[in-house]
């Protein structure tokens, strides 16, 4: 069963020392607005892989394709603004440290933004994504472990205010894919306990700050 390091939203200082290897995982997970020369030190300093999804408050990464170890964006030769080396799954399906994560970054849009969708847009795409699990679902037999988000589900540990209301739509995205974690970021929660939720056999963390989880891959959740 992998074990992960999972980080959102908030710098944990005693993290970003060398103390960080006293933890054993096989993988880092990012959920949304940290700093991307944080993820690369956690990254470097576990000898680890990271996957991550941008958050609302991050510089947007639409656009970017990596060629033959060139980075590109319409067409041209540019420079990659996110992490070095690691994996953006925004509507992407990876496979990474014996997981199969599936991924969703950005906020509901209540400005102008980077990174921020409408219901509607996300719907759209939740799609995409779901299309390209199955494609692997249909060559391989195997699902998702782990639908990593920034924010949460609507009603399911999001809050009423307009930037932190979670998206109805992951409710059909996580019915779809079943996955055995939902882990996201964006609620803060200022000091208060955060219970884990269910949605369906879906356990749904918050990851603000850190989480060390022990992942069940997809078809073995409890």
């Amino acid at each position: 069963m992998p074990k992960v390091l999972a980080v959102a939203d908030e710098v944990v200082e005693r993290l970003w020392t060398d103390k960080v290897r006293e933890h054993q995982v096989d993988l880092v997970l990012a959920a949304g607005d940290l700093p991307f020369d944080y993820l690369e030190f956690l990254s470097d300093a576990l000898d680890r892989p990271c996957v991550f999804v941008p958050g609302n408050h991050d510089v947007s990464l639409d656009g970017y394709a990596s060629r033959h170890g060139l980075w590109m964006k319409d067409g041209l030769p540019t420079e990659w603004p996110g992490p070095a080396g690691a994996v953006n799954v925004d509507t992407r399906v990876a496979d990474v440290a014996g997981l199969r994560i599936a991924g969703l970054g950005g906020s509901i849009r209540y400005n102008q933004g980077p990174n921020q969708w409408t219901e509607r847009q996300m719907t759209w795409r939740a799609h995409r994504l779901r299309r390209r699990a199955a494609v692997r679902r249909l060559r391989d037999g195997r699902g998702i472990d782990v639908l990593l988000t920034h924010a949460p589900p609507r009603g399911v540990g999001d809050r009423e205010d307009p930037p932190h209301r979670g998206f109805e739509c992951l409710h059909d995205t996580v019915r779809r894919l079943r996955p055995a974690l939902l882990l996201h970021g964006h609620i803060h929660p200022h000091g208060e306990q955060v219970p884990d939720r269910t949605l369906g056999d879906t356990r749904v963390v918050n990851t603000v700050g850190y989480r060390i989880l022990d992942i069940p891959e997809a078809g073995h959740a409890p």
